[in-house]
């Protein structure tokens, strides 16, 4: 049933990603409907009976689920049609990454509580960073369009999406909001593996390459975010360290356990 609903999910979203943007409400209605398929399926694929499969494709999947959520709702506000021809295509690509790459099973006995919600906070701060990298990528083609003459440039569907973006100012301020609310999510996904490492993990804190991409990340954002506030930060700065910052967090989790998972051949660790 699970890989019925991530198939249906994938097929609503690619179509949905190339439908002309004058069809707002099939759109919509559209993301809504793969979107719930999409968390159906996860649920199901990922809560079993007294323990949780993790890995780096139900990661991925999980953080594309809540970043079309993210855009659904932020396109009722603003004009994103751009977001939607690079988020609908990379959710249709990850909602079956867990079909193919099932991870492994981690049991749930003896764990505390707190273990869930640590998974929990964690792919919403990978989730909310992701869509702020989207919106980052958006920018750059939105800032590169301006400075190219008039009539020079692409003529294609992704051409037309960026045109129809919001100002400049107004993505950046989007890009902010979503990097300092992921900040915090990250803030206190690091807290918790900390503090709490043994009892989450049963094992006590340790250095690891997942420790230190994270908090390399971490402190990434944290400089963009005190740029931003005590220097202006702004512009290609902005968007270098976000795009950097991202690409170190990925490499902390998912890039890790790909590696493990599918060339290495190792389970949890």
């Amino acid at each position: 049933m699970q890989t019925t609903f991530f198939v249906l999910a994938a097929l609503l979203y690619a179509v949905c990603a190339f439908l002309p943007s004058h069809q707002r409400l099939a759109i919509s209605a559209g993301t809504a409907v793969g979107w719930l398929l999409h968390g159906v399926a996860l649920w199901g694929d990922v809560i079993t009976p007294g323990a949780l499969r993790v890995g780096f494709a139900v990661m991925l999947s999980a953080a594309l689920w809540i970043s079309v959520a993210a855009y659904w709702l932020e396109n009722r506000n603003f004009s994103l049609d751009g977001l939607r021809v690079l988020v609908l295509p990379s959710a249709a690509a990850a909602v079956l990454l867990p079909v193919l790459f099932p991870g492994n099973v981690m049991p749930l006995a003896g764990k505390s509580v707190l273990l869930s919600w640590h998974i929990a906070i964690a792919i919403l701060a990978y989730s909310t960073l992701t869509i702020a990298a989207f919106h980052a990528v958006l920018m750059a083609l939105q800032e590169s369009k301006l400075h190219t003459r008039p009539g020079a440039g692409a003529n294609g569907w992704l051409a037309a999406a960026i045109d129809r973006l919001p100002a400049l100012l107004t993505m950046e301020k989007l890009l902010f909001r979503l990097i300092a609310f992921g900040f915090v999510l990250l803030t206190l996904t690091v807290l918790s593996g900390v503090v709490f490492s043994e009892e989450l993990f049963g094992k006590a804190f340790q250095w690891n390459h997942k420790i230190v991409f994270t908090l390399l990340s971490w402190l990434l954002f944290g400089l963009l975010l005190a740029g931003r506030h005590w220097r202006g930060w702004r512009g290609k700065t902005a968007l270098s360290f976000t795009l950097s910052g991202f690409a170190t967090l990925f490499l902390a989790y998912v890039g890790s356990r790909f590696v493990l998972e599918v060339v290495l051949h190792r389970g949890l660790a």
